[in-house]
């Protein structure tokens, strides 16, 4: 079966891509949540070359990545779930929480350590926030996610099918709640409770650092509200609000080349060390205990 599984994932992971992609751009055209401010043609063609460049880059310094790992770790007897005894579906359902709470704490992590929020801030210095903003990331951030996630995996020696299943849904959800869709308020109140969703991921791009550093959550909404780092809903709205960080605010600071540069220049302010993200905390508490499908 491991067998069977390292031949399909190509095809599976790039399948699920693209079909969750294309749905989700034409959700953003029939049901924006938001006014587009900044013209696709420069946005998308510029995200979309940073994905490549992050494809090769990945593909050409790790010779096995993670559901290959946990094939081998498998065969050679490496990490917990291989030397314990445990049926296969509590080893694939507890490795792939443990799996996404592993992406809960790095997400953290780039936005308290100054040298890797300078990295993680070109993904927030996007003028908007749609389906291509989830796929847009530093290389060498994503070169430092890979290798933190194949630690967790020789760690844990989760089955083979358990990260393949994580990396196709954390795609999947990725590509969800950055899209620029109108959910309704209902439904959003009861989906944020499974999985995060567009309005809930929006709060961590806002421009206020008080906003930024919450929601750190891709996948399963729970990290957050149980490490008290969820906010309900952003200050001035969904449809007020401020996307991006202060620093790159014109159309030039979207173009790839000004984008790789990003994390040279200027301060590290912003992140969740920045004074500001924790002055006037009071202010949001009306925002986090706000009702989820309210907006403004």
């Amino acid at each position: 079966m491991t067998e069977t599984i390292l031949a399909a994932e190509p095809t599976i992971r790039l399948v699920a891509f693209l079909g969750i992609l294309a749905a989700m751009a034409l959700w953003e055209v029939g049901a924006p949540r938001r006014r587009r401010e900044i013209p696709r043609v420069v946005r998308w063609t510029n995200n979309f070359a940073l994905v490549l460049l992050d494809t090769a880059i990945l593909r050409l310094t790790f010779p096995i990545l993670a559901v290959g790992l946990a094939a081998m770790a498998e065969e050679r007897g490496w990490g917990l779930f291989n030397n314990i005894d445990v049926p296969v579906g509590v080893a694939i359902v507890v490795s792939m929480l443990l799996l996404d709470l592993a992406i809960y704490l790095q997400h953290v992590m780039f936005h308290a350590v100054p040298g890797l929020w300078r990295l993680h801030r070109m993904h927030h210095a996007d003028l908007d926030f749609d389906v291509t903003t989830g796929l847009r990331f530093h290389p060498i951030e994503i070169l430092i996610s890979m290798g933190i996630k194949l630690a967790v995996v020789a760690a844990l020696g989760p089955p083979a099918v358990a990260v393949l299943l994580f990396e196709v849904i954390l795609n999947a959800t990725a590509l969800f709640n950055h899209g620029n869709i109108d959910v309704p308020r209902p439904v959003d109140r009861i989906l944020r409770w499974i999985i995060v969703t567009p309005d809930m991921h929006r709060v961590h791009h806002s421009v206020d650092p008080r906003e930024t550093n919450s929601n750190f959550g891709f996948n399963f909404p729970w990290w957050d509200r149980l490490l008290g780092t969820y906010v309900a809903q952003p200050a001035n709205g969904h449809k007020g609000m401020v996307i991006g960080i202060e620093q790159f605010r014109t159309r030039r600071d979207l173009w790839l080349d000004r984008m790789l540069i990003q994390p040279l220049l200027g301060p590290a302010s912003g992140g969740a060390l920045d004074a500001r993200s924790h002055q006037s905390r009071s202010s949001s508490v009306s925002s986090k205990k706000a009702e989820p499908g309210t907006d403004k």
